[in-house]
């Protein structure tokens, strides 16, 4: 197994199209084709399930994946550091959505500011994933809601108290209030799939839809796909006001009679370095409410 062929895997995962590596890659189809070829055969497995028109991943492709992405990242580094005696400050990030992700560039640029050698590497795991790859040392921080997870081996540090937001359109009949009850809220409501989101969010999620008529509820597989119902004035949902909720487009009326809910980070006690410490005042100091 080498570099070459984990790279023709990933671009291939990436793109699910053999053409579109291979531009990406800066070399022939045929030699992506054989790259693939060459690791299947060394693992024993098929990767891609491919037809004349479609490319997909098998079960043990996907299996393969993060394990893929583990390896060429490990020789990748080992490669930068041999080459750069300077040993780079690496951070290791878990997040979930695109409001967790908001939340990273005035951090990053100000530890880049400070340490000329911090190279961040940020990870956009389903919600399932990402407490695993925490647990098993593959990153080192990642966002979450207290009381997410359990595990004896994870710490839990605050940053905010959110609100439970109505996020709905401006043109939905909720945004001319500047707050609202539970019980003012119906009409249709768009859920996002419980392996995606927080535990207790979906429940306060699935509470409220609940009152619904089934034909009035929708589902996104994805925090994004129910942010784009939301502008397409399918109806509204409910989400935790993070700093970094700020689209123009939507409206954030907090729902008075929900409490508020802790958001931070989870580690490991062996990763809180000085490095990791500062990535959390950091994210205190500059994301007030």
């Amino acid at each position: 197994m080498n570099t070459t062929q984990l790279e023709c895997f990933l671009h291939v995962a990436k793109h699910l199209n053999f053409s579109k590596a291979s531009g990406e890659l800066n070399i022939s189809q045929p030699a992506v084709s054989h790259q693939i070829q060459s690791l299947e055969e060394e693992l024993e497995v098929k990767l891609f399930q491919r037809t004349s028109k479609t490319v997909s991943l098998t079960p043990e492709g996907i299996l393969f994946l993060p394990d893929a992405e583990k390896i060429l990242k490990i020789a990748l580094t080992a490669k930068e550091r041999l080459y750069n005696p300077e040993r780079p400050m690496i951070l290791e990030i878990g997040c979930h959505n695109q409001a967790e992700l908001d939340l990273l560039p005035p951090i990053i640029k100000e530890l880049k500011r400070e340490y000329p050698l911090f190279r961040p590497l940020i990870h956009l795991v389903p919600f399932e994933s990402l407490s695993n790859l925490l647990k098993t040392g593959q990153i080192h921080v990642m966002f979450g809601f207290k009381g997410d997870y359990s595990n004896a081996s994870l710490s839990y540090r605050e940053l905010y108290q959110c609100p439970i937001c109505c996020s709905c359109s401006k043109n939905h009949p909720f945004a001319n209030y500047t707050s609202l009850t539970k019980h003012m809220l119906q009409g249709k409501f768009i859920l996002c799939s419980p392996n995606k989101i927080s535990d207790s969010i979906f429940q306060i999620q699935s509470h409220i839809a609940s009152r619904s008529p089934i034909s009035d509820r929708y589902l996104g597989e994805e925090y994004e796909t129910v942010i784009t119902f939301i502008k397409s004035d399918f109806g509204y949902t409910l989400l935790p006001k993070l700093p970094s909720l700020h689209d123009p487009e939507l409206c954030y009326i907090p729902i008075v009679d929900y409490p508020t809910i802790s958001f931070g980070i989870y580690y490991q006690d062996t990763n809180y370095t000085s490095l990791l410490k500062q990535f959390w005042q950091l994210l205190k100091q500059t994301n007030p409410f």
